[in-house]
């Protein structure tokens, strides 16, 4: 090993942490070639100096690390406030300037990182899509670990270092992101480093971990399967020499681990490097009398009076040419060579990783013809099947065809094979590295299924295994996803974000299947019964969120080709795992899916030759199937009244096109559901979502929706659309109650069908289950 040359390393950590001082405080004389003045500074001033001397330190001996050893390697940078850093470290290394030309790497460009930061029409305060070199949003505490685990996965040669902010290790996600070392192949796997850096504080407190005993500390990181490496100090020479040590030790263990995997028995010990240096360290040590360093008030803006408080504008020159610049930049506004002596060069710099730029490595997937998979429908409804367990063979052909180059995977909390998922396991294992039992089933140390019962471990795996270029599917019950809603609104604005930066290439699109629904959760209650996440997803960036309710097997089919082959989206299917009828032929899904709204006309009784009297929509298997009895109802009771049948997959196509690029013109709208007619509108979650896609067309007045209204518990599944008027005889009802004139001449058909719902309640409590004509029924033909 090469003599490490300290004075290098700390020339290059002086460099950034005065790049990262000046973003904060400076919008001219970069170079201080002058003495400061008032109007040097930036009139407001925002950022946070408080993470930023300790993830240069880190940044600056990565370097060392990647550049002596030849190492591949990525760093996600976990203290959101840490923009400054990042951002002076790759200026430093000129993947700044190579991504961002016009910020050249001397005096100009400097001042215009320097002005750029924090200030309008240029970068925000945090790590963010904008930072060449991250994967990580500065807003996502707690989620750090999982990313670096995700990008790791399937990535044998790479090193993801992990620095975790002493805060967002106090939260659940990242608290249960330890556990991913009992996931992590050393074989097929890389390797992640999590650096957990203890400064001491958060905002205004002390964080919980900072001050517990480091035996206690110790014995938490062993207890999770880790070798804990300690660096402590204040003294930079003696951190730097500290710090080296520990992350050649680091290297060196993970180097060993790899060496041996083929044939270990156990689970290895991964190193963790714990570094504990003052928050705010190199900065003021005192404003006003009162300390800043190594305390909470250095957070964010130590000294915030500088434009108009003549000291404070002396501390901060004096801060500023303690770092003493003269020495770090030549006249010219060039790093020196000094500081450039463990930089790495080309796409093994941090800042230029091809990992960190995920749609650069993305491959296609290959997914097999849907023929191949396809349930043959001679005529509509006459024919059952489970439509995730259709669309679990697609899936295992997806993970056959990619078992050489393993870049798919599924992620799931412990619902697989619930989830009717589990022809996967003909080809893959559940990854587990952890003791096994003979009653055990699939797992495997080399498994691309992932199950955890953390849905915010699941979501942040697979982002990093998005983020870094490869793709997969996350199945969940309906119910639980919520769990991770900050994080998919996280990663939705990521996506919104990197796609107005020309230079991120598109990555695979975070894909959820949501089954184990609202209307079959009738066995296990109110508390599994939550529609609610499409709402959820719905109310963020049109351009990157996609809804569809597909209403059988061949159009589960047809959605999940879609959404598996695109870019840049957040997916949102939702799919039934119970039998359902299957409706359309493959032939009829795909120009279904296509459309994705639709008049069913051979459902329907208007036949094309006469106007509507009344439109019946459906969006949700369940929802389709009580519109489609409805119909029958109707056709049965009714045979004079003209009905339409309208389908919709593609939530958002009841959207006007100004609103979501998948939107209907209103001509296409007044077309399907009509400017005047009632529309009794059958959907599968709350039904005021509805209303809001839909309030600016000219008939939403007619317009009568019909969903989910929290009204649940445990009993028969057609109790639980009767529960929410969501049922056929109540859709009948609504018809006849709506359509003019049909009040009075149909009294005695609505009177039947408020019998049948009688008949519907005495009937379940003393059977305990559904009518005998409810649970036989079938598309009459």
């Amino acid at each position: 090993m090469p003599r490490i040359q300290l004075s290098a390393l700390d020339a290059h950590w002086r460099a950034a942490n005065y790049l990262a001082a000046g973003q904060i405080y400076l919008m001219d004389n970069p170079l201080l070639t002058e003495p400061l003045r008032p109007e040097h500074i930036k009139p407001r001033l925002l950022g946070h100096w408080g993470t930023s001397p300790g993830l240069n330190l880190v940044y600056t001996h990565l370097n060392r690390i990647i550049k002596e050893r030849g190492q591949e390697a990525l760093c996600v940078w976990g203290p959101g406030h840490g923009g400054p850093a990042v951002l002076a470290g790759s200026w430093l290394d000129g993947s700044y300037t190579q991504t961002y030309p016009d910020i050249t790497r001397d005096a100009a460009g400097m001042g215009r990182l320097f002005q750029q930061f924090s200030f309008p029409g240029g970068v925000p305060s945090h790590v963010a899509p904008e930072v060449p070199g991250s994967i990580h949003e500065g807003g996502e505490l707690g989620y750090s670990l999982a990313h670096a685990y995700g990008a790791a996965f399937d990535n044998p040669d790479l090193l993801v270092a992990c620095v975790i902010g002493d805060g967002e290790a106090e939260t659940g996600p990242l608290a249960g992101s330890w556990h991913s070392t009992k996931f992590l192949d050393p074989v097929h796997d890389g390797a992640v480093l999590p650096i957990l850096h203890l400064n001491g504080y958060k905002i205004a407190n002390p964080t919980v971990l900072s001050r517990i005993p480091e035996a206690e500390l110790d014995a938490l990181l062993k207890g999770y399967g880790h070798d804990p490496l300690y660096v402590t100090g204040s003294d930079p020479r003696r951190v730097h020499r500290d710090l080296a040590h520990a992350l050649d030790q680091a290297l060196d263990r993970i180097g060993r681990i790899k060496a041996e995997a083929p044939t270990a028995k156990g689970r290895p010990r991964w190193p963790v490097i714990v570094l504990r240096t003052p928050k705010g360290w190199t900065g003021p040590k005192t404003v006003d009398g009162d300390p800043v360093e190594d305390t909470w008030r250095s957070h964010q803006v130590p000294l915030a009076g500088v434009r108009d408080n003549p000291e404070h504008l002396r501390q901060l020159e004096d801060w500023l040419r303690s770092y003493r610049p003269q020495e770090l930049f030549d006249a010219e506004g060039r790093p020196t060579g000094q500081v450039l002596a463990y930089t790495p060069e080309g796409p093994e710099r941090l800042g230029a990783t091809p990992h960190a730029n995920g749609g650069l490595l993305t491959r296609s997937l290959p997914i097999r013809p849907l023929e191949d998979f396809a349930v043959p429908v001679e005529k509509p409804g006459t024919t059952l099947h489970e439509p995730t367990r259709v669309l679990g063979d697609l899936l295992a052909g997806v993970m056959a065809d990619t078992a050489g180059r393993r870049d798919f995977r599924v992620v799931g909390p412990d619902e697989t094979e619930s989830n009717r998922l589990g022809a996967l396991f003909a080809h893959t294992g559940k990854a587990w590295q952890a003791r096994t039992l003979p009653t055990d089933q699939y797992l495997a140390r080399d498994g691309r299924v992932m199950e955890i019962l953390s849905e915010h471990l699941c979501q942040g795996w697979l982002e990093g295994y998005l983020l870094t270029g490869r793709h997969g599917l996350f199945s969940s019950y309906e119910a639980f996803v919520h769990i991770v809603d900050s994080m998919v609104n996280q990663h939705i604005k990521w996506l919104k974000t990197s796609r107005a930066l020309p230079w991120r290439a598109p990555i695979p699109s975070l894909n959820y299947l949501l089954t184990s629904h609202v209307w079959r959760q009738d066995h296990n209650g109110f508390s599994h019964q939550d529609p609610g996440f499409v709402d959820h997803v719905l109310n963020k960036s049109p351009e990157v969120v996609r809804v569809y309710l597909p209403p059988d097997a061949n159009t589960l089919l047809s959605v999940a080709e879609h959404a598996l082959r695109s870019r840049d989206y957040v997916n949102v299917i939702v799919a039934g795992k119970q039998p359902c009828f299957d409706w359309l032929s493959l032939d009829e899904a795909r120009l279904h899916c296509a459309r994705g709204a639709g008049i069913w006309d051979w459902a329907g009784s208007d036949n094309g030759d006469r106007a509507p009297d009344v439109v019946l929509g459906c969006a949700g298997d369940v929802p389709t199937q009580e519109v489609l009895a409805a119909t029958a109802l109707l056709r049965e009771h009714l045979p004079d009244l003209a009905v339409r049948v309208v389908n919709v997959v593609d939530i958002a196509r009841l959207m006007p096109r100004e609103e979501h690029p998948h939107g209907m013109p209103d001509h296409e709208y007044d077309a399907l559901f009509t400017r005047d007619k009632p529309v009794i509108f059958a959907y599968h979650g709350y039904p005021w979502l509805i209303h809001r896609l839909a309030y600016r067309r000219a008939g939403h007045a007619h317009l009568h929706v019909r969903g989910y209204k929290e009204s649940g518990t445990t009993t028969t599944p057609f109790d639980m659309v009767v529960r929410n008027d969501l049922d056929r005889y109540r859709l009948v009802m609504d018809v006849i109650d709506r359509v003019p004139g049909l009040a009075v001449r149909a009294a005695a058909v609505r009177q039947r069908m408020a019998d049948a719902r009688t008949r519907h309640h005495a009937w379940i409590r003393e059977h305990g289950t559904d009518l005998p004509e409810v649970a036989s029924w079938a598309w009459p033909h």
